[in-house]
């Protein structure tokens, strides 16, 4: 039984939603709401022991089964005891009526003007309401402790019941990529597995006919590829599934076969090289023959051009996808080794973690001061490589590390952060404070 066919929104659909859309001229962030609303999620779930689970996609809410913790308990080792009987302006004395252990219920009760010692994580006796640190006291001569006046207020160094997590709350929110604090949660609430998304697949290759894959020799008029291997690198660094199909030289056959394998394997496919005007037709016109396609000029620098899509498939005129088919997002990333990666972080990161199900956050902007003037022209978004340190004064502040040419990797080498330079903003004064995007834990 043939299942009816669903209407797909088409690019150009996408595009009326976005206001001032215009692919020769398209602003940074009118780029980035496009994708946004392009990008399919993935959906299939599966369940993983949560030591499996670091770093994968939370596929559904976690609601906690229990009380964390379950009983009011000491949060030190010390002495529980009844604010009540604590003397205002003058020490207090109590006498002791046992000892609480962390793992054990107290028993026996607590007479007036008594405690208990107590461990950390021990149950509250019942009754008991407050801990004093062990430090703070001394012992009388009868056996009796004494608390000086104002060591302590009511409630204090007592963890209550569910303070942490109370029995039916929301622990975990899904699209939550896990983290170590995360999995330690799970295991608080006696979870031993937990649903995750499955993994993002994508497949990558470099187009190009210079290029050459390191061990083969270095013809004249060639370079190495470095662009599958800070595409692979980014990619590591997002947890998805990889599959790299090397270099793909400009020749149709070799494209389409290419695009083929690739969209036939993976949610998302992405290519440095061949969306430059002036460049070699073929890429762009292989791209068009497999898929739905544009191709942008972003108000960008570095990485002006790109393409954007879906391949795979060919929607009808209607823009229905009947039985079967799969497509493949495409994204047509520049050759020049800086443009990959800053159209990556601009643009492909988000819209994997996206497609992934997570909740992309966006990337934290740290203000620094610039050392040194920097010329930009109001219009389009610049990402200058930076070196962020901290200067005598606390303040964060930042230097160019030098030429700035899309084609020096070693830029983005040296570099610790990528000072991001407004579409709307003007030159920079030395002085002036500038966002920064800084690269630990990102690159």
């Amino acid at each position: 039984m043939n299942r009816p066919a669903t209407r797909m929104q088409s690019l150009e659909d996408i595009a009326a939603c976005v206001a001032g859309y215009d692919p020769n001229a398209l602003p940074v962030a009118q780029a980035q709401d496009f994708i946004a609303r392009l990008v399919p999620r993935v959906q299939a779930v599966e369940q993983l022991a949560i030591r499996s689970a670091l770093g994968r996609v939370l596929a559904r809410d976690i609601v906690s089964p229990i009380d964390v913790p379950a009983h009011d308990n000491s949060a030190m080792d010390g002495y529980a005891l009844r604010s009540a009987e604590l003397l205002p302006g003058t020490d207090t004395l109590i006498g002791l009526a046992g000892t609480a252990f962390a793992g054990a219920q107290f028993s026996g009760g607590v007479p007036a003007g008594q405690g208990v010692r107590i461990m950390t994580g021990a149950v509250m006796p019942a009754g008991l309401d407050t801990v004093v640190p062990q430090e703070f006291i001394r012992t009388d001569d009868d056996g009796r402790i004494r608390i000086p006046a104002g060591t302590v207020a009511a409630g204090d160094n007592r963890r209550l019941r569910g303070e942490d997590l109370a029995r039916g709350e929301a622990a975990l929110q899904a699209g939550r990529i896990l983290t170590p604090a995360d999995l330690g949660l799970l295991a608080s609430l006696g979870q031993a597995e937990v649903p995750v998304l499955r993994r993002l697949r994508v497949a990558f290759f470099s187009t190009g006919d210079e290029l050459r894959s390191i061990g083969e020799p270095l013809d004249e008029g060639c370079v190495y590829d470095s662009n599958r291997y800070t595409i692979w690198g980014m990619l590591q660094r997002l947890g998805v599934e990889v599959l790299d199909l090397g270099v793909v030289h400009d020749e149709p056959a070799a494209l389409r076969e290419a695009f083929t394998q690739a969209a036939a394997n993976a949610d998302a496919v992405i290519t440095s090289g061949g969306v430059s005007v002036g460049e070699a037709d073929h890429t762009k016109q292989v791209m068009k023959q497999l898929g739905e396609v544009l191709f942008w000029k972003i108000a960008m620098r570095p990485g002006r051009p790109m393409a954007i899509g879906r391949i795979g498939i060919r929607p009808d005129a209607e823009g229905r996808i009947g039985e079967p088919g799969h497509q493949a997002m495409l994204f047509g990333l520049p050759g020049n080794p800086v443009a990959v990666m800053v159209t990556f972080y601009a643009f492909v990161r988000d819209a994997l973690l996206a497609m992934s199900g997570a909740t992309p956050q966006p990337l934290p902007l740290l203000r620094a001061v610039s050392t040194e003037a920097m010329r930009k022209k109001p219009g389009r978004t610049e990402y200058q490589r930076g070196i962020v340190s901290q200067a005598s004064d606390g303040r964060w502040q930042v230097r160019i590390t030098g030429a700035q040419g899309s084609g020096i990797l070693r830029s983005m080498s040296e570099a610790n952060g990528m000072v991001v330079l407004h579409h709307g903003q003007g030159h920079v004064a030395a002085g002036e404070l500038v966002d920064v995007i800084p690269f630990n834990g990102l690159v």
